[in-house]
């Protein structure tokens, strides 16, 4: 298999985007990895104009994770988007969020090098102190796997934007994030 490359995102990537994002954490699809959000929500996962304004602000990259040999969906011949993620400047601190990998490719490494090329953009590009990021906080699995990646449980916790279905219908009346943070 030919080596993993990172691209940033254009718009012409957000149906491609969308697609992967919603496969990795809605739906039956999203079971096939342990990314799944399926049990506790429904619905979108991610907004098209959200992501759009993301691609396109200062300081914000969505960065695509591609392979030439790659199965998957992708922007065209030869290469196969396989995980995203974006990254920005928040305040002067980085934001780590979006973050998806085919659920069929998950657990073998892309994930984490895309992570890595994430807080390399917000450390050598942008000179950012740290990264954060927010998850729902029952989310164990996904906290453990920050966890060993040096990321650290703040205790700062934001609620969850229930009844914006831009970003999915709760199953569930308890949801809400933490923040979790990484010195860079």
């Amino acid at each position: 298999m030919t080596e993993l490359t990172f691209r940033n995102a254009t718009a012409a990537d957000v149906d491609a985007l969308v697609a992967l994002v919603t496969s990795a954490y809605r739906g039956e699809s999203s079971r096939a990895g342990w990314t799944t959000e399926a049990d506790f929500l429904d619905g979108n996962r991610i907004d098209a104009e959200v992501l759009r304004a993301d691609i396109e602000r200062p300081r914000s990259r969505v960065v695509l994770a591609e392979r030439d040999d790659a199965p998957g969906p992708g922007p065209g011949p030869g290469q196969r988007l396989l995980a995203c993620a974006h990254v920005a400047d928040e305040g002067g601190h980085g934001y780590f969020g979006m973050f998806a990998v085919v659920p069929g490719l998950q657990g073998v490494g892309i994930g984490k090098a895309l992570l890595a090329e994430c807080e390399r953009i917000a450390r050598e590009e942008w000179r950012l102190p740290d990264m954060r990021m927010t998850v729902i906080d029952i989310r164990d699995e996904l906290i453990a796997f920050y966890a060993r990646r040096g990321y650290r449980r703040t205790g700062v916790y934001r609620p969850f934007p229930h009844g914006d279905e831009r970003f999915g219908i709760p199953r569930r009346d308890d949801l809400r994030f933490e923040v979790l943070e990484k010195t860079l």
